[in-house]
């Protein structure tokens, strides 16, 4: 699991004051930061590059090219991106929840978890201007403490 050691309240560039964590993967971490002269809210994702191999400094590349080259209205926005000898930091439109603090939680309090989640699996209504997840046909029912089957 990847860490970002040192105070919450990092500069990054002299541009972006880092906040709370909101989300961390194997290779980076993610935090809130807000840009220091608009006071724009943003969500800037921290690669460590010490900790990547060949073919995963690769694939972050290939993510900065694909994130730069796909501009639509739903997808994340790549504001900018800051390279420095240790440390990518990608700059992102920061969303208000993620799915899984707005839609799963939600279910998971029901006690239903979905097992088919997938982009198809996730509908979008133009009109309303929001996505819903939809296909609970391997969804399951569970109570505390018990063990879910894969059939």
């Amino acid at each position: 699991m990847f860490e970002v050691a040192g105070p919450t309240n990092a500069r990054i560039a002299g541009l972006y004051d880092l906040e709370q964590t909101i989300g961390q993967g194997h290779f980076a971490i993610v935090k809130r930061a807000k840009h220091v002269f608009t006071q724009e809210q943003v969500a800037v994702k921290i690669i460590d590059k010490d900790n990547l191999d060949i073919e995963s400094r690769e694939h972050m590349m290939q993510e900065v090219r694909c994130m730069k080259l796909v501009q639509h209205p739903n997808i994340v926005r790549l504001y900018e991106v800051i390279d420095t000898q240790t440390k990518l930091f990608l700059i992102l439109e920061l969303g208000d929840y993620d799915m899984h603090d707005f839609i799963l939680n939600y279910c998971h309090k029901l006690h239903v978890v979905h097992r088919d989640l997938k982009p198809e699996n996730v509908v979008f209504f133009e009109q309303l201007g929001m996505v819903k997840l939809t296909d609970f046909g391997l969804s399951n029912n569970y109570e505390l403490g018990t063990q879910l089957k894969t059939s």
